[in-house]
């Protein structure tokens, strides 16, 4: 067998990655009888995406999937086959520099141990035992230049998960002239005039649609952003896409800028959100910490409405939302169970 690491030194300097780049040497064998051991990396390299790296005759046999390893079966991801990488690999993390072959940062996202059911030259079977991730997968070939795999899940996904939903049609709100008596049952976000989106967010990827379940993300492509930084957790959220200018005033989102203000979760990590209480999906959506340049979570007002319409009035902004704290996210229906006040 010839050096299996040739390729990976010829593509790096070792004066100038902090990658590990050994020296040639006689290929390691794996001679113990403990369990060859796997790594998943999340690479933020020119596009994000994640690299499988199975422990394989002394090497480490490496896919780049852009969207990550399938949670559930049914699903075929893209799975490029790359040059094989060192077994100092197993622990890599820290940042390539720019310009350097796979340059951008790299952390690790799960390690673990696998057993192989089947090892060709065109189709891998492995069952993966890791921290975050479990399940049996096969990585097959589907060209003739060996570079092009694929992978897919073949058992079945973790109890109780859900693959996420194609479509969650936005629940509205009912006018109303003034704040609910019962305050404290109630609680209350600023209203935004703006661009009503669902974005589903899965493999580090956006989709934005819109009130009427329009494709919209290629207008507002400043919030691609989202999904890497979110990444790897997917989730659905129901949101408003506004722009807001140094001096506090609100204006339609632009093609060049603008802020996604997160209001609900709807779908998270293989559960469904929508039958949960408004507060619990508060907590839930909070939780995720969205917090960049082009995307945030407004604090919203448990029980203190009054406050929140001062407040509205003060910012300038048309009103507020007053929802049900234990009421459910009804898909597609105006309900009582949310109700919009005018600030004026």
């Amino acid at each position: 067998m010839g050096d299996r690491l040739e390729e990976y030194r010829r593509k790096r300097d070792a004066a100038r990655t902090p990658e590990p780049v050994p020296q040639p040497a006689p290929a390691r064998k794996r001679t113990s009888h403990r369990r060859p051991r796997f790594v998943i990396q999340q690479h933020h390299a020119r596009s994000l995406h994640w690299d499988l790296r199975l422990e394989h005759d002394g090497v480490l046999a490496s896919w780049a999937v852009p969207r990550g390893l399938p949670r559930d079966p049914g699903r075929n991801h893209l799975a490029v086959h790359t040059e094989d990488h060192p077994m100092e690999y197993l622990t890599f993390h820290g940042e390539i520099p720019a310009g350097e072959y796979g340059g951008g940062r790299m952390t690790i996202h799960d390690t673990g141990t696998y057993r192989a059911e089947k090892w060709r030259d065109d189709e891998v079977i492995v069952v993966l035992d890791g921290k975050r991730t479990k399940g049996r997968y096969v990585l097959f070939a589907t060209g003739g230049r060996g570079r092009d795999w694929m992978v897919r899940r073949t058992d079945p996904a973790p109890a109780g998960w859900t693959p996420m939903p194609e479509l969650i049609r936005p629940m509205h709100a009912t006018s109303a002239r003034r704040l609910p008596k019962d305050a404290d049952a109630w609680g209350y976000e600023l209203r935004w005039d703006g661009v009503r989106a669902i974005a589903y967010v899965s493999g580090g990827r956006l989709r934005l649609l819109d009130g009427t379940d329009g494709e919209i993300g290629g207008a507002y492509p400043w919030l691609r952003g989202m999904a890497e930084a979110l990444a790897p957790t997917e989730a659905v959220l129901d949101g408003v896409l506004v722009r807001i200018d140094p001096a506090g005033r609100v204006h339609p989102p632009s093609k060049r800028d603008g802020q996604f203000l997160a209001a609900d979760l709807l779908w998270l990590e293989g559960a469904t959100s929508t039958d949960l209480p408004y507060a619990q999906r508060r907590e839930l959506l909070d939780g995720l910490a969205l917090a960049g340049r082009h995307w945030q979570t407004p604090p919203w007002f448990p029980g203190i409405g009054a406050d929140a319409l001062r407040t509205a009035r003060e910012q300038g902004l048309p009103g507020v939302l007053a929802k049900r704290l234990d009421a459910p996210y009804e898909p597609g229906r105006r309900s009582r169970h949310w109700l919009s006040i005018d600030a004026s």
